[in-house]
């Protein structure tokens, strides 16, 4: 009987192009559930969600709906870049309820976009570790095949601060950071816990303006169209667009 080959090492193998890998680390917490605009129907009762009392409403537009809403806007936008769209590869990860990969590494050209639902408290710890595991395999994977590739980015959109151990977490990062191992970003929601954030991410975090996330997810996307026109080891040369329009420090 034949052997059977796993998808992704079917991409692999028939996709000789340098990945720009990208995990969207994505907090799907019972906070990410409050609606934003549109006022709702009042339903009479409050709920604790997340460590925070809650009015109960029917309708609006909350903050998951806008993250939606964004992932859609970036694989449009990476897939109208044909290169980009064979090198930036996508994985999803999110932490609310539990920690899940919702979607395993695929290039943007095979990417469809989840619906994603809050529900949950803020595991954020758990989150990075499985994030940082998933691009040290991934790597694995592309030697294994012969592939080159930039370094990975971790993207992490959160509205709290973690609700398990994150000190190992942050230990990971700084490690994966000065050896060049992957590039870790981090964007504060309203409600954030800006201090935690920092104490978790070398770099900066940064603090959306408002309930941009499409102008987040559209940077996003231009930055690693931007990345992968490069050679790979030379991404460090790539002038990105400051996120001044959507963050601020």
């Amino acid at each position: 009987m034949a052997e059977q080959i796993p998808f992704s090492d079917v991409a692999l193998a028939t996709n000789p192009e340098p990945r720009c890998p990208c995990v969207l680390l994505i907090d799907t917490s019972g906070s990410m559930a409050e609606v934003v605009s549109g006022t709702g129907r009042d339903l009479g009762r409050t709920a604790q969600v997340d460590g925070k009392t809650y009015r109960v409403v029917s309708g609006g537009t909350t903050r998951i709906d806008l993250v939606n809403e964004g992932l859609r806007a970036y694989q449009t936008d990476v897939t109208n870049d044909p290169l980009a769209a064979q090198r930036v590869e996508v994985s999803v990860v999110t932490f609310g309820d539990t920690v899940r990969t919702v979607t395993p590494f695929v290039t943007t050209s095979q990417f469809t976009p989840p619906v994603l639902t809050a529900n949950g408290e803020t595991p954020m710890g758990a989150a990075i570790l499985k994030a940082i595991d998933a691009v040290t395999e991934r790597k694995r994977e592309y030697r294994q095949n012969g592939l080159h590739f930039y370094r990975p980015w971790i993207f992490l959109i959160t509205d709290g601060e973690p609700t398990d151990a994150w000190e190992a977490a942050a230990a990971r990062v700084r490690e994966g950071e000065e050896k060049k191992q992957f590039a870790f970003f981090a964007v504060g929601v309203e409600g954030a816990n800006m201090d935690r954030l920092k104490q978790i991410s070398v770099r900066h975090p940064l603090h959306l303006k408002g309930y941009s996330f499409k102008e987040m997810f559209l940077w996003l996307s231009q930055s690693q169209r931007s990345v992968s026109h490069s050679n790979p080891g030379q991404e460090e040369q790539v002038k990105l667009a400051p996120p001044a329009g959507w963050a601020s420090l």
